[in-house]
């Protein structure tokens, strides 16, 4: 498909224009990515900045497809240190199917998270979120499916340098007027070698339409342009019958560098920042200098676009 080439041409050079912005100060707050890997980190965004990510994601071999392209964004804003609100959304999805191609525009989510315990040295993050669906779409979906609406809860550690992100998923899905349940798990791995964070990840979602089970070996590599811009690359292997076989994705995160409203006076530096507690970034987590649905989108839980 010649737009897969357009598409990823078109990344690369928001990349570079992105890289030679107007140069952000150092009172500036780091992204925290929660892109590319299915886990989504129980740590939220710094508090009053509007966070962008952005990707695309390329399947190949799916129940439902044999090729598909789609293009995710997620808009978060956390307006406490304990709340982050976002919205998910795929404005394009193009599939291809027994030589036919179709173009649509992908589902939007709206949703919130919250944090339940803030980490320290030895406990870790802990957060709830809830995701609704706001829009429905006809496009071929990923092995994972949609849903209608999603609970997770997020656990986020490091540990001996690696940085971890284990999630626990519920989803309502709908199909006619029947719902069924569907449960999924994930644990993603990340490590700082150098410039680079290498994140790993093994995934599983049951598939109750289908009465199987899809699992996913996902690796991927990010590097942090700048304190607010971050950028990936990465491949999902698909490991059962029923699982999208091949996913390769690219992608970015923008933390914008201006806060939406003054702190209070009297405030200290950290609340000036954003952050809460023990909820800065480490510099193992693939959110700080790498991260993802989830896009495809695999919303819920995080896109892998």
């Amino acid at each position: 498909m010649k737009i897969i080439p357009i598409c990823l041409f078109c990344m690369l050079s928001a990349f570079a224009r992105l890289s030679r912005a107007q140069s952000v100060t150092s009172s500036v707050p780091e992204a925290n990515p929660g892109r590319p890997t299915v886990s989504t980190p129980a740590t939220l965004t710094p508090v009053g900045y509007v966070q962008f990510e952005n990707g695309a994601l390329f399947g190949q071999n799916s129940t439902e497809f044999s090729q598909r392209i789609g293009i995710g964004q997620v808009t978060k804003l956390s307006v406490h240190p304990r709340l982050e609100l976002f919205l998910q959304s795929e404005p394009l999805a193009i599939s291809q199917s027994n030589d036919r191609t179709a173009v649509h525009e992908g589902e939007v989510f709206a949703g919130v998270q919250s944090v339940l315990f803030v980490g320290g040295e030895s406990r870790p993050t802990v957060s709830i979120s809830y995701v609704r669906r706001v829009h429905t779409s006809v496009a071929p979906e990923l092995d994972v499916g949609t849903f209608r609406q999603s609970a997770s809860i997020l656990l986020s550690e490091d540990l001996h340098g690696f940085h971890f992100d284990a999630n626990g998923i519920f989803t309502e899905q709908l199909q006619s007027a029947v719902r069924r349940a569907q449960f999924g798990q994930t644990l993603s791995i990340s490590h700082r070698l150098g410039k680079f964070t290498i994140s790993g990840e093994v995934w599983h979602f049951s598939q109750p339409f289908e009465k199987g089970n899809t699992v996913g070996n996902l690796w991927a590599v990010s590097r942090s342009l700048r304190k607010n811009l971050v950028v990936d690359a990465g491949f999902n292997r698909g490991l059962t019958k029923t699982s999208t076989r091949w996913e390769v994705f690219v992608g970015f995160t923008y933390l914008l560098p201006h806060r939406l409203w003054r702190v209070r006076h009297g405030s200290g530096d950290r609340a000036r920042h954003g952050w809460c507690c023990a909820q800065e970034p480490s510099p193992h987590r693939k959110s700080v200098v790498a991260s993802v649905p989830g896009f495809c989108v695999r919303p819920s839980t995080a896109s892998r676009v």
